[in-house]
């Protein structure tokens, strides 16, 4: 920021330093009263002014406001594009950030458009090997892979780490998160042994480059734990899930946002049938105020209500999250309490295609089916299961664990409601989807055979 005034300068700094303390309603005043004073004394359209709107749009995505840092966003954008000309680097800064905040509303198609809009710009003006290009090459990855395009997501992934191996080196933090992202996207198509080695490549070199305590480091280790709980690997994931909340406890506060996304992941590794007998005794015995799965979830829900507010996608995560909980301990009206919360809140956010809608609309038939209510039930599965195979394609609905869960759901549904050819070809669609994410000899293949065989009348006799 370019400005004459000390003062202003000053509370801009300070701003910025309550924004990286998570401080964000002190941060929302400095700016605001930064922001007055420009444009009393520059004008609404100059650079300096358009850089506060642009970081008041930063502040207002972190708390969950994301309306407001659209308008934030656009003004910056059109006030740049005024000034400074369509192709001026600090014009696609902000046309970064409306990609962002796009693909955060699940806004992909928009997303993709700024996205590709800003790689043209910076390979036009710093070319394709540049550090900002390589930077919007691993967003457009990180898009693509949420639009379920896994194969152009590789693509991408594989030139941002190529470029950024020359680059910066193949030890460079930057280098680093796209190894990382790459390892979430080898989960994703089930190639667990390459997300693996990706995983543990990208930790290894964070601890020796930043330090096995940074939260950067740490949170290699949380998306470590996410693929040893995917692999079933719980011991294995717990500890790396322990691991990361101590962490993020000591640098951040029990409050911030990476702690409770940890605490949430605790609470659903407490939540998974097969796990919690077992770490009833392990997880939690470190955490006498904090005793299961619904304390860990209670834990991260009032933070993050205190953090974003009761909207905010993440909230909703762990609402939608509470909610099933509810559904397996038979508290069946607080189950559909916090589902219906969830459902409302994220078609509100994301839409009523997007993945995370789609969750609880599989959440809700889960709901349905507990109550007896199979017809509704069934209309819920249907529906998650359209949503799933529109949103990502027929091909990619195949690798996504969510609606193999539905899949197997509808199974459950069919053979309740007696329709056991039904159950059949879905339990058949399930093992083949779990046969390529897994192989035949996982135990959930193994689990959806003996469904299928139990299914033949010939059984036994």
């Amino acid at each position: 920021m370019v400005t004459g005034d000390g003062m202003e300068w000053a509370l801009y700094n300070l701003g910025s330093l309550y924004a990286e303390q998570d401080k964000l309603d002190e941060a929302e005043k400095m700016y605001q009263h930064v922001l007055r004073g420009e444009e009393k004394a520059w004008g609404p359209d100059h650079i300096s002014t358009l850089d506060t709107v642009n970081s008041l749009g930063l502040l207002y995505k972190s708390q969950g406001k994301l309306g407001e840092a659209e308008k934030m966003y656009q003004r910056a954008l059109q006030g740049n594009e005024k000034a400074l000309g369509p192709d001026h680097t600090s014009t696609l800064t902000a046309i970064n950030n409306l990609g962002i905040l796009y693909a955060d509303q699940g806004k992909l198609d928009e997303a993709a458009k700024m996205y590709q809009r800003t790689l043209q710009g910076y390979e036009k003006a710093w070319g394709p090997d540049h550090t900002s290009t390589l930077r919007t090459v691993n967003n457009l990855g990180i898009l693509y892979k949420s639009q379920g395009k896994l194969d152009e997501a590789e693509n991408m992934y594989q030139r941002a780490l190529q470029g950024k191996e020359k680059a910066l080196g193949p030890d460079h933090t930057s280098t680093l998160d796209t190894v990382n992202n790459l390892g979430l996207l080898y989960k994703s198509q089930g190639k667990l042994d390459e997300a693996e080695k990706m995983y543990q490549r990208a930790l290894q070199g964070k601890e020796k480059a930043l330090g096995p305590d940074h939260t950067s480091t740490l949170d290699t280790v949380n998306g470590l734990g996410n693929l040893y709980c995917f692999q079933g690997k719980l011991d294995e994931a717990g500890k790396m899930y322990q691991r990361a909340l101590q962490g993020y406890e000591k640098a951040w506060g029990p409050d911030h946002r990476s702690t409770l996304h940890t605490v949430n992941n605790l609470g659903l590794l407490g939540h998974c049938k097969d796990a919690r007998r077992h770490w009833a005794q392990i997880i939690y015995a470190d955490q006498g105020k904090l005793g299961g799965a619904e304390k860990m979830y209670q834990r991260a829900l009032q933070g993050c209500e205190k953090a974003w507010g009761p909207d905010h996608t993440s909230t909703l995560d762990t609402v939608n999250n509470l909610g099933d909980l509810y559904r397996s301990q038979g508290k069946l009206d607080e189950a559909e309490k916090m589902c219906q919360r969830a459902l409302v809140g994220y078609e509100k956010a994301l839409g009523t295609d997007h993945t995370s809608t789609l969750n609880t609309v599989d959440t809700f038939g889960l709901l349905y089916k507990s109550q007896g209510r199979l017809d509704e039930a069934e209309k819920m599965y249907q529906r998650a299961l359209q949503g799933y195979e529109k949103a990502l394609g027929l091909k990619n609905v195949t690798i996504y664990r969510p609606a193999l869960d539905t899949m197997w759901n509808l199974g459950d549904l069919f053979v309740a409601q007696g329709r056991l050819d039904d159950a059949k070809e879905m339990y058949s669609r399930a093992r083949a989807s779990f046969q390529t994410l897994l192989g035949s000899s996982s135990n959930l293949c193994q689990r959806l055979e003996r469904r299928i065989a139990s299914l033949d009348p010939t059984q036994g006799k």
